[in-house]
């Protein structure tokens, strides 16, 4: 009787811990400290093969990793490939790449990655990855306190922010917002991109549709590199009010490429903006929620 009565407290105690085990899971919460750039790009610590220590860009519109040329002779655990052509935003060109490679982030390690090699990353930064390395788990980036945390579930604190819906499509989010160009205001999808530290840029088709160009002030002209090289040229001016939600910005620059050349097909929000926000992206990538924060109204700069 006593061995029966002992097998059934045994079994209580070891199905009550499984449950306090599950319920840690589920509020485990993983947090990596950032560094904002002074080119609006978030740079992130890493390391490389368990040996060679990296400065990554956290890329909010990519999903693989990649290293910069300039780096990689300098990484004697890498193994390089020739490869093959490879897309990015402004053309196409032909890239290494290595495969078998581990990554460690924090409390965070992967395995069996392939690496590309590209010209360019954000300033200061040896290369990029983008969230689908934290695949399933809620993103949330900290601008206040410089931190990037991951949960299971979405913390409480939501409550104080603003529900707006994410469009996922080919691993990029896409967010609406609504620009004032004249007397008129113009929905428009933007690319979360926090590769770009720029504001806003549009698209070409918008530009056409709004003529943009005779309806605000061109404060500059500027040439913009995507990671490979590819020279594309911007105009800069200054819109009169932007809105992303209840959010609305007033006199802030914006780009675009003058003339039909068929070449941005999307329009982008950059590190400039974003950068204004508390962010939170659920795991699906269906919602980002966002909060206004400390500087929001800082000077906008480059």
């Amino acid at each position: 009787m006593k061995t029966h009565q002992s097998l059934i407290l045994f079994i209580f105690i070891l199905l009550n811990q499984i449950t306090i085990a599950q319920e840690h899971h589920k509020t485990t919460t993983d947090t990596i400290p950032f560094e904002l750039t002074k080119h609006n790009n978030i740079a992130i610590k890493a390391i490389l093969n368990g040996t060679d220590k990296v400065n990554l860009m956290f890329h909010t519109a990519t999903s693989g990793i990649t290293l910069i040329k300039e780096v990689t002779d300098k990484f004697t655990s890498m193994q390089w490939s020739q490869g093959d052509h490879v897309k990015s935003w402004g053309g196409e060109n032909k890239s290494r790449f290595s495969k078998n490679n581990t990554l460690q982030i924090g409390n965070f390690k992967w395995s069996n990655l392939s690496i590309w090699e590209n010209k360019n990353s954000g300033p200061t930064t040896d290369g990029k990855f983008g969230p689908n390395l934290f695949k399933d788990r809620i993103i949330e980036i900290d601008f206040d306190n410089r931190i990037l945390i991951l949960h299971q579930t979405l913390p409480n604190k939501i409550a104080a922010y603003q529900k707006l819906a994410l469009q996922f499509e080919n691993d990029f989010m896409f967010i609406n917002g609504i620009s004032k160009v004249g007397d008129q205001n113009y929905p428009n999808k933007f690319l979360i991109h926090s590769g770009f530290g720029g504001t806003i840029l549009y698209d070409d088709e918008f530009v056409q549709k709004t003529k943009i160009g005779n309806q605000i002030t061109i404060i500059d002209q500027q040439e913009l590199k995507d990671s490979y090289g590819n020279v594309l040229k911007t105009k800069k001016g200054i819109l009169s009010q932007f809105k992303l939600g209840k959010e609305a910005f007033e006199n802030i620059p914006v780009g675009f490429f003058e003339g039909a050349i068929g070449r941005q097909k999307m329009s982008v929000i950059g590190g400039n903006l974003l950068k204004r926000f508390n962010l939170i992206i659920d795991a699906k990538r269906t919602h980002i929620y966002i909060k206004s924060n400390q500087l929001k109204d800082s000077p906008y700069k480059g």
